[in-house]
């Protein structure tokens, strides 16, 4: 057992933003904490901290002398020769076999197939150490911690409890804050009506006032004046508290929603066959076949998921579909044209960074009036000019997934094909994926290891590669 870890007065900044600043805490042993916020909040900043590899801009981290670190990082570059999964199998091993008092972890079901992000949960489940995870997956956050830490509004926030709870507590305290912003702006209204009331009584009764306060102008002018001052008063207690409701309703940030609108280019999107593959094999050469008799087929608005272990072949059929040069098939093969097939993956490589944002709308609309690529946009959360003008090599994670799906919206195509693309998003840019693909009108083939995204997008089969082989 570690003596605890002291936090004192931590703050993170950068000299284009501030990350959080003046937290306090300590991590006792045993702990499982979770740290979530926004891409670009500073979680991985934070870890690094307690790794002693980053030094706050202010205020100190104290670790015991005697305190052993594991630590697996979000991208794992060693390994070539290894897919994504096993790279982080191998370094977790790794770490795991120093016995670290504290293991820290960021984003660790990143790449990982259904039996290896089981094996790490029931394994995280267990751990009898201290705890700390990057995350923005779910399921992780629902099974492994009894802590939250959420960088938002450039302060930390701690919450002791399970993930749900957490959400249904922030959302049951927006909820009370809507309801007392309501009854403020209800009782605004009411003040206006009285002082509109007043005034009209006042001025029918102008000549009474004017033979009562005879020779008397200032107590004339104060007595037309009261119910104004009343109303002023009134009407500074209620924007005060309305200031300070929204004050408290701004460190509980739920996500935008983005409600796209499709643009489609492929005529006649049906359920009728789309895509179909039979008796086929595939891979990197004829001697080096990865997939063996394929059979598939897709209708038009059919959405299918491909799971299967790590280096099964996924991502190589995605890119046998694709019909990039490098993969060698045999078999029938009946596809879509190229210019109906959209290809999203974790990279965004349909972005060119030396593009902003709007260029890229206007390359793959060029009938579009400015105001209608901006009006596009906006429904992308792409809305000031700023936001519009950012080169596709300065933004964001979250920015460059609304960027790449506007962009699928704006030509949509018959057959959408992600590969991945939840790995590294926050939960806010996880939401807005969601919310885009709920509404996608084409055909989906899509390889995710993530089961609740795959519900929730409204997957209607699943694929499962075993053995070479396609099992349905």
């Amino acid at each position: 057992m570690h003596s605890p870890i002291y936090l004192k007065n931590l703050s993170l900044s950068f000299p284009n933003k501030n990350c959080f600043e003046d937290f306090s805490n300590q991590i006792y042993p045993g702990s499982c904490i979770a740290i979530i916020g926004r891409n670009g909040s500073g979680k991985s900043s934070l870890l690094n901290m307690l790794r002693q590899k980053l030094s706050p801009s202010s205020g100190e981290v104290i670790i015991p002398e005697d305190l052993c670190v594991g630590y697996v990082e979000q991208t794992i570059s060693d390994f070539n020769d290894l897919s994504g999964g096993q790279r982080l199998n191998k370094r977790l091993s790794e770490a795991l076999a120093q016995l670290p008092d504290l293991l820290l972890l960021d984003e660790p079901t990143n790449h990982l197939d259904k039996h290896s992000r089981k094996s790490l949960m029931q394994m995280l489940a267990r751990y009898r150490d201290t705890l700390i995870i990057v995350s923005h997956d779910t399921e992780l956050l629902r099974n492994c911690i009894d802590t939250i830490w959420h960088i938002d509004n450039n302060k930390i926030h701690e919450f002791t409890g399970s993930y749900d709870e957490y959400m249904r507590e922030i959302k049951q305290k927006r909820a009370a804050i809507e309801k007392d912003l309501a009854l403020l702006k209800r009782e605004k209204k009411d003040t206006h009506k009285v002082l509109m009331k007043e005034q009209k009584r006042v001025k029918k009764r102008k000549g009474y006032g004017e033979k009562k306060y005879a020779g008397d102008k200032l107590a004339l002018r104060a007595a037309q004046a009261k119910g104004q001052t009343t109303c002023n008063k009134s009407n500074k207690f209620i924007n005060d508290k309305k200031n300070d409701l929204l004050e408290q309703f701004s460190e509980l940030y739920i996500p935008k929603n983005i409600q796209p609108k499709f643009s489609l280019i492929a005529e006649n999107i049906s359920s009728s066959n789309l895509l179909s593959i039979s008796g086929a094999d595939l891979g990197y050469a004829a001697d080096k076949i990865i997939l063996k008799n394929i059979g598939l087929s897709l209708g038009g608005k059919e959405r299918v998921a491909i799971c299967g272990k790590n280096a099964s072949g996924k991502s190589t059929l995605l890119k046998a579909i694709l019909g990039q040069d490098e993969i060698f098939t045999t078999g029938n093969w009946h596809l879509p044209r190229t210019e109906h097939i959209g290809y999203l993956d974790q990279h965004y490589s349909n972005l060119k960074s030396s593009l902003s944002v709007i260029e890229h709308i206007k390359k793959l609309r060029p009938d579009w009036t400015e105001i209608e690529a901006r009006r596009h946009l906006n429904d992308f959360l792409f809305r000031t000019n700023e936001e519009v003008m950012q080169l596709a090599a300065n933004l964001s994670g979250g920015e460059k997934a609304r960027a790449s799906l506007s962009m699928i919206a704006a030509k949509t195509p018959r057959l959408l094909i992600l590969d991945e693309v939840t790995n590294n998003l926050d939960l806010e840019t996880k939401e807005h994926v969601i919310q885009v693909l709920k509404e996608y009108p084409g055909a989906m083939i899509i390889v995710s290891h993530e089961e609740d995204f795959l519900e929730a997008i409204g997957i209607d089969h699943t694929l499962t590669v075993v053995d070479g082989r396609i099992i349905f």
